[in-house]
């Protein structure tokens, strides 16, 4: 037995092994009686229409994941969503050429929302609760401003295959979310930034000892937040097929929620994609 084991409080084995897999476990439970309920369920199908249903959310989460692992919070998500959505509706309604055009706006006005979040925590010292309130007003005072309160324009036809079209079989919201998935969990687990990522929220004073500048790495996960909450709206508005300027509402607990019954910690430094 090493001294590690040695000095282990009885039963702290079979805790730390409920603590991981009592949350899989619930979820199996709740799969087996939904199934018990209706056979259905667990049909192709219908696990495809959930996914299909959630991936605009699930992109959301993998944003706020990085702002909860540097002891964070974005509050502005859902309403990012909605402004995201609004701004889309100022192109051309008549052709899906202008796709790409809107994604890129979309993201570098995410990206912005993210360092300005970033640079409110880190560097004039505001908490992230009120940061991020603080920025869900003024995108939600912005898109009633340029709606005047009415329901946005219209936006491309192709906007609709992004939410509920497929590719190969598979929607491609779930192909855009898996994408994503990959891209930040290599990000967050096999590179130097991931790293100084889970250092910086573990212990910022100590990261910054050992000469990583937390505040960077902060801001960073702010912008990977914004620029996710971006995309994630768009294909949530591909999705619902229409441009509401509530559009998104509720995400901002949702996406912590999920976040934190994913195993990432609020007190930030622990937890995974």
């Amino acid at each position: 037995m090493n001294a590690r084991a040695a000095t282990l409080p009885p039963g702290s084995g079979i805790r730390s092994f409920a603590a991981r897999f009592a949350l899989p476990a619930t979820l199996a439970g709740l799969v087996l009686f939904a199934t018990a309920l209706q056979p259905a369920f667990l049909s192709i199908q219908n696990l495809q229409d959930i996914l299909t249903q959630a991936a605009p959310l699930g992109i959301v989460v993998l944003g706020q994941t990085f702002v909860i692992l540097v002891r964070g919070l974005d509050l502005s998500v859902a309403s990012l969503m909605a402004t995201v959505a609004v701004i889309a509706t100022a192109f051309d309604a008549t052709s899906d050429a202008a796709i790409p055009v809107i994604f890129l706006v979309c993201i570098v006005f995410g990206a912005l929302v993210g360092l300005a979040n970033g640079f409110l925590v880190t560097k004039r010292n505001v908490s992230p609760f009120l940061a991020t309130l603080a920025m869900m007003i003024v995108l939600q005072g912005l898109r009633f401003y340029y709606t005047q309160g009415a329901p946005a324009g219209s936006l491309p036809a192709g906007f609709r295959y992004l939410g509920t079209g497929q590719f190969l079989g598979i929607p491609v919201n779930i192909i855009a979310f898996a994408i994503l998935f990959a891209g930040l969990a290599f990000l967050l687990h096999r590179s130097p930034v991931g790293r100084r990522i889970y250092i910086t929220g573990g212990n910022p004073f100590a990261a910054e000892l050992v000469g990583i500048r937390s505040d960077r790495i902060t801001i960073l996960c702010y912008v990977v937040c914004s620029t996710m909450a971006a995309i994630g709206g768009l294909f949530l508005v591909g999705f619902v097929g229409t441009v509401d300027i509530w559009v998104g509402r509720g995400y901002e607990l949702d996406s912590i929620v999920a976040a934190v019954i994913g195993g990432v910690a609020l007190s930030g430094g622990r937890g995974t994609l």
